[in-house]
């Protein structure tokens, strides 16, 4: 018999409405959509499949309760009436590995994780007849959301952050997270019969995200999450199931036009070898070359970058020139449009056009744009032949 639940999406700041998207192509209904999150329903096999095919999610939480907590006496009654033996087993190893606090009364973190720790104990005491619990088996941390006094609770499914695609084992020094790439791009009009360039490729990430797009290669085949060890809930079938499902999915010939630049040979070479691990090397040219020799024959292509932004103070004296040059190359490729993620505010002056949308991402606690520059659609005969 199939299990319902709530189930809480994290996501990048701003990017709500590309996870609501990918939730709803995936066949489930969204219940909530709140800054940073989007909650929706399903069952046993929803756990699973999100935890597979969602590009944009940094994890699946399992909400198990929400209540108003102003005293950490309310938070452990809140914590107590909730029923934890229906989800964690006696031998379960259970603790609230993070908490935040955002306008509520409570706000001590190592407060709230002891206070929800002991509750939970004393919920589960006569549930199960013992004092003691062995914490040997399965993992079953939580995740606490306090807003305006509100408590939300969630089991997280995920283990390591949806981002940790498995392929990624070399970065380079100011990497972008493989589900804010995917997130990117999906903001894009980019489709895999056109042309995608990234002149500041780095250690692969836009390209690899593109091409497992364009392939439609699930962002999880290859790895694991920590709730393939919740026997109690979830059946082991229904991994194999949404692993099946991906893999019947992958097309690995269709045809892209993917390209990665970098001026470091050596970050070059990481990327190949991420690119490699993906499974998606053949999908994608990568190529040390400068800034300067940006150029391409053909038209209508596209630009995905996240270049340089001066993290450190010798660096921001660069700025002007290099924005002026990307700015210099994107005007001679005829009929192209260009994407950019930067934290430098002075871009659109440097580039010497006002992007034609802006919108504001915090990448982790970095203020970020995604300035849009958006190019002529290609004539639809040609779109036909492509």
């Amino acid at each position: 018999m199939k299990k319902y639940f709530e189930l809480i999406a994290p996501c990048h700041f701003g990017m709500e409405a590309v996870l609501k998207k990918e939730i709803i192509d995936l066949g489930y209904e969204i219940s909530l959509v709140e800054d940073g999150r989007v909650t929706f329903l399903g069952d046993d096999e929803a756990i699973c499949r999100a935890n597979v095919f969602l590009r944009t999610a940094e994890r699946v939480l399992l909400k198990v309760g929400s209540f108003r907590a102003e005293t950490f006496e309310e938070l452990f009654q809140g914590t107590k009436a909730i029923p934890w033996e229906e989800y964690i087993p006696q031998d379960g190893k259970f603790w609230v590995a993070k908490a935040s606090s955002i306008k509520s009364k409570l706000f001590s973190p190592s407060d709230i994780q002891r206070i929800m720790k002991k509750a939970m104990v004393e919920r589960m005491k006569p549930a199960y007849g013992i004092s003691q619990f062995p914490e040997t088996g399965s993992s079953y941390p939580l995740r606490v959301f306090l807003y305006k006094d509100q408590v939300t609770v969630g089991i997280d499914t995920s283990g390591d952050s949806l981002h940790k695609r498995g392929y990624r084992t070399l970065t380079s020094k100011a990497p972008i997270t493989e589900t804010l790439a995917a997130a990117l791009i999906m903001l894009t009009p980019w489709k895999p019969d056109r042309i995608l360039v990234d002149p500041f490729c780095g250690s692969g990430t836009f390209p690899i995200e593109a091409a497992m797009m364009a392939a439609n290669m699930a962002p999880g085949m290859n790895r694991s999450f920590l709730s393939e060890d919740w026997k109690n809930l979830i059946p082991r079938k229904c991994w194999y199931e949404a692993m099946d499902e991906a893999n019947d999915l992958v097309d690995l010939d269709v045809k892209v036009d993917i390209q990665g630049y970098d001026i470091d040979g050596d970050i070059v070479k990481a990327a190949r070898a991420n690119a490699e691990s993906a499974g998606v090397a053949d999908l994608i040219h990568f190529q040390q070359r400068p800034l300067s020799a940006l150029s391409h024959p053909k038209k209508y292509g596209f630009l995905i970058t996240n270049p340089p932004y001066g993290e450190r103070i010798e660096e921001k004296e660069n700025l002007p020139a290099l924005y002026k040059e990307i700015g210099d190359r994107f005007r001679a490729l005829d009929d192209w449009s260009a994407y950019i993620i930067t934290a430098y505010e002075d871009a659109e002056k440097y580039i010497g056009r006002k992007a034609d949308k802006n919108r504001k991402i915090y990448n982790g606690m970095m203020k970020t744009y995604f300035y849009q520059f958006m190019g002529p659609k290609p004539p639809a005969r040609r779109r036909e032949q492509n």
